[in-house]
C-alpha cells in the first residue's frame, strides 16, 4: 500500500469540505504521519519534524491562527465517526469502548471524548480524532536481522520510533524462512482485508487478528506449530504468562515493548522477569524513524 493510497483512504472518511481541501494538498504534504481533527481547532498535519495546518485552499501552513485554516466543529467530528462506523454505531461498540478504529492498510484512528457512565463504558461524545498512517518500509529491519537472526528479540522505543514498522519487516524476513504466527490484535501489522494480508508479512506467516495477545499466543502454540511468534506491545501479566508457556514448548518470540532505554525497561515490573528468564536473547532500542540506537545481548552492548 502506498502513502498516497493511505492518504486517499483517510480523506474518504472526511466531510465534503475537508475532503475537497485534502485533495488539493501537495504530494509532499500527503506524507504526514498523522492527521488530527480537534473540535474548535484547525486540522493539523503531523510530520516527523514539524506540524502544519490545513487551509480551505489545500495549503499547509505553520500558523494555527490563520483565518484561512479549516476549523473543526464537534458536528464535523460526529459525522466523521458516523462514517467510520459505516452509519451503524451500535455495531461498533468494541471500537467505541476501546477508543480506536483500524482501517484498511493498518491506518489507526484514535478517538478522544467523553465516556458513558454505563457499566460497559463507551465514548458517546467526541471531541478529537487522530488518523495515524501505517507504513511498510521494506528492508528497514535487515540490519537488525543480520545481528540477531534466529534469536528471540524485544524491540523497544518510545512513541513514534517505528517499533511496529520494524516488527512488520522482521516478520516479513522471518516469515519467508520459517513458520511464523503473528498475533495482530488490532490488525495494524498485516492489515488483513477479506481474509488476505494487505501488507507483506512473509509467505510462511499465519495471522491471528482481533484476539487478545495472550489468547492468540496460546491458540497459535496449540494449533499452528510455529517456530516463532510475533506480537506487538506486550504489557500485561497474561501476556508474560502466555510467553512463558509458549517458550516451554520450544517457540521463539519477537515482540515490541514501550521503553526508551534499558533502565526504563528494567522498571517495567511486568516485563523484567522476561529479561531475567533467558527467553529473549536480544533487546533492540530504536530512535525516531526506526533507527537503531542500541542492540544489547546479555550485558553486551553494540552501538547502532
Amino acid at each position: 500500500m502506498t502513502e498516497s493510497t493511505s492518504y486517499e483512504i483517510i480523506s474518504s472518511y472526511m466531510i465534503p469540505e475537508i475532503r475537497t481541501a485534502m485533495k488539493l494538498v501537495s504530494e509532499s504534504g500527503k506524507t504526514a504521519t498523522e492527521i488530527r481533527l480537534r473540535s474548535g481547532r484547525a486540522i493539523s498535519y503531523v510530520f516527523p519534524d514539524r506540524i502544519k495546518y490545513l487551509t480551505s485552499t489545500g495549503k499547509l501552513i505553520s500558523d494555527y491562527n490563520n483565518p484561512e485554516n479549516i476549523v473543526i466543529s464537534a458536528e464535523d467530528i460526529r459525522q466523521t465517526v458516523d462514517r467510520l462506523c459505516h452509519y451503524s454505531m451500535h455495531s461498533c461498540t468494541r471500537e467505541l469502548r476501546e477508543g480506536y478504529f483500524v482501517l484498511r492498510g493498518g491506518i489507526r484512528v484514535g478517538l478522544a471524548g467523553t465516556y458513558s457512565d454505563t457499566t460497559r463504558k463507551t465514548i458517546n461524545s467526541f471531541n478529537a480524532l487522530n488518523f495515524r498512517v501505517a507504513r511498510c518500509v521494506t528492508g528497514c529491519a535487515e540490519k537488525i536481522y543480520e545481528r540477531i537472526a534466529g534469536k528471540s528479540v524485544l524491540i523497544c522505543g518510545g512513541v513514534n520510533t517505528g517499533k511496529t514498522t520494524v516488527l512488520r519487516d522482521l516478520c516479513r524476513i522471518y516469515g519467508n524462512k520459517i513458520k511464523i504466527s503473528l498475533i495482530d490484535e488490532r490488525n495494524e501489522i498485516a492489515s488483513v482485508t477479506g481474509g488476505v494480508p494487505e501488507n507483506d508479512v512473509g509467505v510462511l506467516t499465519d495471522v491471528l487478528v482481533g484476539c487478545r495477545r495472550a489468547d492468540g499466543i496460546i491458540s497459535a502454540v496449540r494449533t499452528l506449530s510455529p517456530d516463532m511468534i510475533f506480537c506487538d506491545e506486550i504489557s500485561t501479566p497474561e501476556d508474560v504468562s502466555a510467553i512463558y508457556g509458549a517458550f516451554g514448548c520450544g517457540v521463539g518470540f519477537t515482540a515490541t515493548v514501550h521503553a526508551e532505554n534499558y533502565e526504563n525497561l528494567l522498571k517495567r515490573q511486568t516485563i523484567r522477569p522476561l529479561l531475567e528468564s533467558g527467553i529473549f536473547e536480544y533487546v533492540v532500542f530504536l530512535e525516531k524513524l526506526g533507527r537503531i540506537r542500541e542492540i544489547r545481548r546479555l550485558g553486551i552492548c553494540f552501538s547502532g
